[in-house]
């Protein structure tokens, strides 16, 4: 019997060529593993369609709250944006699916996993990587990354071999997704200069076509996590839905980032991330009211690093285990209700309150309730500044070196 192998399967391009093609390399038997994460509606049709092409087993789970509760939503408290743009759709789901890649090697008796991501990509990385933590007996092989054909190549191996595929040479955008949102790249996007065109975008609508009205919509946080829109409870995949329906109808979420990868090359990537859009914007809007300067400034390196350990397939480590217990805990009062606007697609957060608001209005108003006590001023100003004062006293009277720099005091002249 020929020892089997767990494929990652999205039904695309890659991993449908994989699987004809590791029948013929390794001669192996293989078994697909497709995981909804919100990236698909009809997982029958990808299912039946790894049959078809040669798998002898082909499985779907249904991951979407795990994705979710622990991946989403704890990035969301971490405010994870990588590079100050990407909201790491695509990143988060991977240590996910290397999870549920190993336990479905180990529940299947298969000796090896495989994936369909490129050399050139970050998630062979994500993938690797999270499997080897999990599972390191487990072989990892890359068809992708080992059969050595152009993108046009591979589209002309399935066609010889009947494998059907999403998408044809006049159309050869590589694209990911799932509930947090989309990834859009290759074609004319390799180019960074060209616009991209408006078939790119299927979640977002066009600024010129959305709404001449504004949209409101208020969201509820407890501990850091969304949990009502508008009022209604829900849970978190219907509240990411349904914010993606949102803000998507107005434009919200359109990402044009020229990224750098981890492999050492930058890309440029579209994304669509409409729900992660008004989401994280509305989180860090709470934190601003409900965490004090200091937390505020010190959990925005935190967010850095916690970004970047998603997008490097670090999240299987101890120091993901220490940053995650830091953000965990600095949610403990993020709690309270977002307002925001969404319009011609612009997100703009115009209202927050909290229940343990540290904005005070009495110590803020400069009408009538003032409760500041501004005589403590002068008291606080000399206190402040006494270093300032020290060293240029002592050290600054005299130097020269620029139009604004502090000048020594002319003495009078003698009568």
């Amino acid at each position: 019997m020929a020892d089997k192998v767990v494929l990652a399967y999205s039904g695309g391009l890659d991993t449908s060529v994989a699987v004809r093609w590791l029948k013929e390399k390794y001669k192996v038997d293989v078994i697909t593993l497709t995981i909804d994460v919100g990236n698909e509606k009809d997982f029958s049709a990808v299912r039946q369609k790894a049959l078809k092409v040669g798998a002898i087993k082909a499985l779907v789970i249904d991951a979407k709250e795990l994705f979710v509760n622990y991946f989403v939503f704890p990035a969301l408290m971490a405010d994870a944006i990588y590079e100050g743009q990407y909201p790491l759709a695509t990143a988060l789901s991977r240590p996910l699916m290397a999870k549920l890649l190993a336990d479905t090697a180990v529940t299947e008796g298969a000796a090896a996993v495989a994936h369909g991501c490129t050399g050139k990509g970050n998630d062979q990385v994500r993938f690797e990587v999270g499997v080897n933590a999990l599972s390191p007996k487990l072989k990892i092989i890359a068809p992708a990354r080992e059969w050595g054909m152009t993108r046009e190549e591979t589209i002309k191996y399935a066609q010889r071999y009947d494998i059907p595929v999403p998408i044809t040479v006049k159309s050869p955008y590589s694209i990911d997704e799932n509930l947090w949102g989309k990834s859009i790249e290759c074609g004319v996007l390799e180019d960074p200069w060209v616009e991209p065109p408006e078939e790119v975008f299927t979640w977002t609508k066009s600024p010129a076509e959305t709404p001449d009205q504004p949209a409101y919509v208020e969201i509820d946080f407890e501990k850091g996590i969304p949990v009502t829109l508008d009022g209604k409870k829900m849970d978190g995949v219907s509240l990411i839905r349904r914010l993606n329906e949102l803000a998507g109808e107005h434009g919200v979420g359109r990402i044009d980032h020229l990224e750098n990868r981890l492999v050492g090359i930058k890309s440029r990537e579209i994304y669509e991330a409409p729900a992660a859009t008004v989401l994280l914007q509305a989180h860090q809007a709470l934190e601003a009211i409900t965490l004090a300067k200091d937390q505020v400034r010190f959990k925005q390196k935190v967010a850095i690093e916690y970004a970047d350990l998603i997008y490097n397939g670090l999240w299987f480590t101890a120091l993901h285990h220490d940053l995650a217990a830091y953000v965990q805990s600095s949610q403990r009062y993020v709690t309270g209700t977002v307002r925001l606007k969404l319009f011609k697609g612009a997100c703009r957060v115009v209202g927050r309150k909290s229940p343990v608001s540290l904005y005070s209005f009495g110590l803020a108003t400069y009408d009538k309730g003032d409760v500041f006590d501004q005589s403590a001023s002068p008291g606080f100003i000399h206190i402040w500044g006494l270093p300032v004062k020290v060293q240029a006293q002592t050290q600054l009277i005299g130097e020269t070196e620029g139009p604004l720099s502090i000048m020594a005091p002319k003495k009078p002249k003698e009568s």
